[in-house]
């Protein structure tokens, strides 16, 4: 029997998800870099980290660190030198949450946010995440600079807050909620990227919503919510990677199956 793939953990889901050469004109086969193999490209090339840092941070041994970035690396060049289509899907990974001691070697904001709010969330409440700005539902989720926050039981709000995303960009918030635990996200646009890794996350998106904030998850609670659940975000791309993801809450105490 083959032993499991452990999930590798990634902290940042890539903002675009289709690279298209500018002359298509032989519609070449796409090759597609798994979103695993694209964080060992961003922590190693990006950021970078050593090979070490990277097996760190992703959780996983450094010898497969190098075998994924080998294999990545080989992808991107045959996409740019073979003018190929390259897409970014699928793949064995979690969505960080801030539980690891190694997230960004203790500089990580969704540790800070973990910390905070995942723990104080009781049994049987669902909360539920707006993007916020001035009462409003934010419209474009990967530039909100806070989420709203309601503890939810028994069609009851016990608690809301404003929470502060500390700049976090567009593949980061998905992790900032993953912390958060919230378990549902109402916002207004949305990119296919960011959707996809919500949905790595466990969490579920009402989207294309607008308005007052409040009124939107008292309408939600009465199963009264418009929303769009074809939602698109007309700045990114919106193709959906049908990869293997583990969508948990927890990070890298597991394997993929």
């Amino acid at each position: 029997m083959p032993r499991p793939v452990k999930c590798r953990k990634v902290c940042h889901f890539p903002n675009v998800l289709e690279f298209l050469p500018a002359d298509d004109t032989e519609k070449k086969t796409p090759i597609v870099l798994t979103v695993d193999e694209y964080e060992t490209i961003r922590l190693l090339d990006k950021k970078g980290y050593s090979q070490e840092q990277c097996s760190e941070s992703m959780q996983i041994a450094r010898t497969t660190v190098q075998r994924i970035y080998e294999i990545a690396r080989k992808k991107i060049a045959d996409a740019l030198i073979d003018g190929h289509p390259l897409k970014i899907e699928g793949g064995d990974f979690i969505i960080c949450d801030g539980q690891s001691s190694d997230c960004s070697f203790g500089g990580c904001y969704k540790q800070e946010i973990y910390q905070k709010y995942a723990v104080e969330k009781g049994e049987g409440i669902m909360r539920i995440a707006v993007t916020y700005e001035n009462g409003q539902i934010f419209q474009h989720f990967g530039h909100t600079e806070t989420f709203k926050i309601y503890d939810v039981e028994e069609g009851k709000v016990l608690h809301s807050e404003v929470v502060d995303t500390n700049g976090s960009g567009h593949g980061a918030l998905a992790g900032v909620l993953n912390a958060l635990n919230a378990d549902v996200l109402i916002c207004g646009g949305i990119g296919g990227g960011a959707q996809t890794a919500l949905a790595a996350a466990g969490i579920k998106i009402f989207g294309g919503v607008s308005g007052d904030a409040d009124k939107a998850v008292e309408a939600f609670i009465n199963d009264t919510l418009d929303y769009n659940p074809d939602v698109k975000c007309s700045h990114h791309e919106h193709n959906h990677g049908e990869g293997h993801t583990c969508g948990e809450h927890r990070c890298g105490s597991h394997s993929c199956h």
